[in-house]
């Protein structure tokens, strides 16, 4: 009786042979998008740069992505109608065979569809995508970017169809212009019972508001505070040592303006070669920006290090993006705070700070919030080294601005590490009276 049902079984498929082969079509079809979409979208920033100066098919998928919105919309749409069109074929197989009384079989050819769309156009494709996105990006270009261009004029509408669902269903909340300093404390003493961890927190959460009252300025190293070497550049060049900012930056040919970067993490890779043939090139920020827009900047390009410019177009200096997250993430030690130009004012007691020579007076000034006299020195080190009229020195003390500044330590390399504190009114006024007399 087996053998009698395989009899009948075989010729019931072969009759349906047109709408099986189209179904295999349409199932391929169905893998090239759900491969496609994987592939596109998994794509990282650093292969999208690799793949804008790669082969043909490689810049088409990135200009693709200049527009992922469209480009979803396309291959969603496009992999909806091809299931659409699957199981339509599917069902109506799937009815002739219990019209032909084979209901075990329509309901095995039934899963059986389901089974193979699942599997072999839905889990295995995107799998694949994951796995080799670059490559298979560049392969499947040309009939994505076919079929976002048919799907061009549906566009307006399917937009439309999407606003009016968002407002129905998420209508629009007005944000608030600002958020206080006060409303994240608050949510950081409701979050944790745990005292010191909170003191943590908010520390944490006010060095990320102070990015965005610090200007780049502030924050930047300075000129003489980093390494810069003319093309072409070689590993011997460097002569053993770790160059001050942690990158080994790079000139342009003709000028002392930096634009180009290498992490050092990265010279034994580069090493058998000419090293600014590896670096990457550098952000450029104007010297009036704020340290939270160039910290947009650099995780929006993926770039590491920023040049600093002035209004006339010169590089000033230069911020990395470790200088950056330092000042957020990190408590400097007085070792620490003498190399990073950020994050080097520790408050030691009441009214009494420590910080680095290199401190911009504004920065200072803004975090200990005093007010302090107009001077031509920039940092702490250039207001010493102009009251002092020479190059200050470890014991040296300045009273200046209704503070005392101790240098407490001074490097051969010229760094230095100040202990400011605040004078009473009194010894205010009387070192003004003995300064008259």
């Amino acid at each position: 009786m087996g053998e009698g049902r395989s009899e009948l079984t075989t010729p019931m498929l072969l009759s349906y042979t047109p709408q099986i082969l189209a179904m295999a079509a349409l199932a391929a079809v169905s893998a090239l998008f759900s491969c496609s979409e994987a592939a596109l979208f998994f794509l990282s920033r650093e292969q999208r740069e690799k793949m804008a100066s790669g082969g043909p098919g490689e810049k088409l998928a990135v200009r693709l992505l200049d527009q992922p919105e469209q480009l979803l919309s396309a291959i969603l749409l496009c992999n909806l109608i091809t299931n659409i069109l699957y199981y339509s074929l599917a069902a109506g197989v799937t009815i002739g065979l219990q019209q032909q009384k084979a209901a075990t079989l329509a309901t095995g050819f039934s899963v059986g569809a389901l089974l193979v769309l699942m599997i072999f156009s839905e889990m295995l494709p995107k799998n694949l995508g994951v796995t080799w996105p670059r490559q298979i990006a560049g392969l499947v270009s040309v009939p994505i970017a076919l079929a976002t261009r048919a799907i061009g004029p549906l566009m307006p509408a399917l937009r439309g169809a999407m606003e009016i669902t968002r407002r129905l269903l998420f209508p629009r909340f007005e944000a608030e212009p600002y958020l206080e300093l006060e409303d994240l404390d608050k949510a950081v003493e409701i979050s944790s019972a745990d005292e010191e961890l909170v003191g943590n927190e908010r520390l944490v959460l006010q060095q990320v508001v102070a990015l965005a009252s610090t200007t780049v300025e502030e924050v930047m190293r300075p000129r003489r505070r980093y390494l810069a070497f003319h093309p072409p550049v070689r590993l011997s060049d460097l002569k053993g040592r770790p160059t001050p900012s942690g990158y080994v930056l790079i000139t342009e040919a003709d000028s002392d303006e930096i634009a180009a970067a290498l992490p050092l993490d990265q010279l034994v890779q580069a090493s058998s070669g000419r090293l600014d043939h590896y670096a990457e090139k550098v952000e450029y920020v104007p010297w009036c920006a704020s340290a939270a827009e160039a910290l947009h900047n650099l995780q929006r390009t993926g770039r590491r290090v920023a040049a600093v410019l002035n209004e006339l177009g010169e590089t000033v200096g230069v911020v990395t993006i470790e200088d950056l997250l330092a000042a957020v993430l990190h408590h400097a030690t007085p070792e620490e705070a003498q190399r990073r130009p950020i994050a080097g004012i520790l408050s030691v007691d009441q009214g009494v700070w420590e910080t680095a020579g290199r401190t911009p007076l504004r920065r200072l000034a803004k975090q200990i919030e005093r007010e302090l006299p107009e001077t031509r020195g920039v940092t702490v080190a250039g207001m010493l080294q102009e009251e002092l009229q020479r190059v200050p020195e470890r014991g040296d003390m300045v009273r200046w601005g209704g503070f005392d500044w101790q240098v407490i330590a001074a490097t051969e390399q010229g760094s230095l590490f100040v202990r400011v504190t605040e004078l009473s009114e009194g010894t205010d006024g009387l070192a003004s009276e003995e300064n008259e007399q």
